[in-house]
């Protein structure tokens, strides 16, 4: 079995720990965004849009349905396509890689299990790669 296959019957939502743990990822990640200089890039995006507060919770809505739990994005918004999500930002390889590095150091300092760990990036870098709409 490879290693970062999710066992069936349980939702990733529930083996991340549920929304606690899920709102604890989307804020690792945001305050990485708005703290390293590195992820500027990606804080000045948030920061013109609705704000980063806006974004944390629409990420959060947006992941609790993605890892199997309550489907509160799609409730507010009707869908969940990530490609009509993101179609007004223009997103290329280096945002998308600059995304997945953020949020690859938020899950690690999340203090997920290596199996975890493997199984949310390889979703999250599915989702990324869903999201680029330019080269």
């Amino acid at each position: 079995m490879n290693e970062a296959v999710q066992p069936k019957g349980r939702s990733l939502y529930l083996e991340l720990g549920g929304e606690d743990a899920i709102r604890r990822l989307v804020d690792i990640f945001y305050d990485i965004v708005e703290q390293d200089e590195a992820a500027a890039e990606l804080h000045l995006l948030h920061r013109r849009g609705h704000g980063v507060a806006h974004s944390r919770e629409e990420q959060f809505n947006y992941l609790s349905g993605f890892f199997g739990g309550p489907s509160y994005y799609v409730q507010k918004h009707g869908h969940s396509r990530l490609k009509e999500i993101h179609e007004h930002v223009a997103i290329g390889t280096e945002l998308r890689d600059l995304w997945l590095t953020c949020m690859r150091q938020a899950v690690e300092k999340a203090g997920l299990s290596e199996h975890l760990q493997a199984l949310v990036m390889r979703h999250f870098t599915f989702a990324a790669e869903m999201t680029r709409n330019r080269d």
